[in-house]
Parts: C-alpha cells; structure tokens; sequence
C-alpha cells in the first residue's frame, strides 16, 4: 500500500468540501441542530425533575451517537461522491489498490467527523454546560470504540452499494436508527425483551452506554466490558474490510463494475 495514492483519494475530497459551501455545510449544521434540540429538552427536564442531571446523561449521549454516526457518514458520503460523479471506475483503472481506496475513505471520514464532533462539544459545553470531566478519562477509549464500529460500519455500508447498485444506497441512511434502539443510547439494556439484549450484546456501542451510564451513576467501568466492546470493534474492522475486498473482486470477476452507472446491478 503507498500513501501517496491514499493522499490522493483524501485530497480529493478536500477539494470536493473547498469548492462546494454545500457540502461544507451538513458537516456541522446537522449536529448543531441535534445539540440545541436536545439540550433544550435536557434543560427542560432538569427543571422538572429534582435530584438527577439528565445534561450528561442525554446530551453526552446525543453527542457520542451523533459521533458515530458522522464517521459512519464520512466514509459513505466519500463512497457516494465517486458514484455520483461516474468516477468509481476512473479509480480503478489505475493501479490504485483496494486498501489504499479504502484508507482514503477512512482518513477522510476522519476529517469531516473531527469538524462535527468540534463544534458538537463547542455547543454542548458553552452553551448547555455539559462538561466531560463527568466521564473522566475512561471515556476516551470508549470514543475509541464508537469510532472504531463507525469505520467498519461505513465499510461494510460501501460495500452493499457496490454490489447492489448506486439505488442501494437508501439502505443505508437508516441504518443508524435502526441500530440505535439495540444500542441503548438513551436507556439501559435491561428495559428490552430478552431478544433485543441477545443482539445488543453483539454490538459494541452497547457497552459503550452502559459503561458511561455507570460512569455517571459513580460505578467503576467494568473493564471486561471495554475489552469486549473493543474486541468487538476491531472484529468488526476486519470484517468490512473483508467484506469490500470480496465484494469488490466479484463485482470485477462478473463484469458487474463495468455497469457501476446503471441504477442497479442485478
């Protein structure tokens, strides 16, 4: 793998971002809509209930998810440039590897998801006084997880639309939701039906909101629990790369990629 082909994929989105206020824009209007909407509703809450400060445990809450999901995003979105532009197939008629391809992806998600995750934590600890010195420093290797499962779920998101087509991609903005009630963000994993946990348990960010939960509720973190949540992640990692390595090499041993501009692919 060379890094200068990597940069080249990166730089081309930086110049995508410079020459269009249109995309410059969702990178941090989104979350900023997120964190005044909930921190109106933690505010709220706060004065209606006594003895429990709901800023770090819904606000922090809200910040984290939306972290994982703009990583997510900034992988995909990269992905979605290239196949709306028709440029998908440009790249791989150069000697450009799938590995250098998908780290471009990675360290441009990377980019986009810092300037979110700024002005997230700017608006949440000036304007509605959520301060991180609740989680500790224990918190930073769960964020580490969260964007860990991010990267392979943007990964393995690429992936599906590269075998079924440029029209899949509305299979793949709803998946945050759909994964969030199995995640626990808001609640713990108790209150689901014992199904629900059996997959909540199979997913990393679950651990990572319960241990923040008891972070606030003055428990030590259980450090099984991040083992597993980060276990799970890189697991996870490697099997989207996996993934859009097999994907990709049938999409080229059918002659599917050659047809990347028609709406599907079957």
């Amino acid at each position: 793998m060379r890094f200068h082909r990597t940069s080249a994929i990166v730089l081309r989105q930086l110049y995508l971002l410079r020459g269009s206020p249109a995309r410059v824009l969702p990178l941090f209007a989104w979350v900023a809509i997120d964190m005044v909407l909930w921190g109106f509703i933690t505010r709220y809450l706060n004065s209606v209930a006594t003895g429990f400060n709901f800023v770090p445990a819904f606000l922090g809450a809200v910040l984290l998810w939306d972290f994982f999901i703009r990583v997510m995003q900034g992988i995909t979105t990269a992905f979605f440039e290239d196949v709306w532009s028709r440029n998908f197939l440009n790249f791989f008629a150069t000697p450009l590897e799938i590995s250098e391809y998908v780290s471009g992806l990675v360290l441009s998600s990377i980019a986009t998801s810092v300037v979110g995750l700024a002005v997230m934590i700017l608006l949440a600890t000036t304007v509605f006084g959520l301060s991180f010195f609740a989680y500790g420093a224990l918190a930073l290797p769960f964020l580490c997880v969260l964007f860990l499962f991010g990267i392979a779920l943007g990964v393995c998101a690429t992936a599906i639309v590269l075998r079924l087509g440029p029209a899949a991609e509305w299979f793949i903005w709803p998946i945050p939701a759909l994964i969030s009630p199995f995640a626990g963000v808001f609640y713990p994993l108790s209150t689901l039906p014992a199904w629900m946990q059996a997959v909540s348990r199979l997913l990393p960010p679950s651990y990572v909101f319960e241990s923040l939960r008891a972070i606030l509720a003055g428990h030590p973190v259980s450090p099984a629990a991040l083992a597993v949540s980060g276990g799970l992640a890189i697991l996870d990692v490697v099997l989207a790369g996996w993934l859009f390595r097999r994907v990709y090499r049938h999409a080229v041993r059918t002659g599917l990629i050659a047809r990347y501009s028609a709406e599907t692919l079957s």
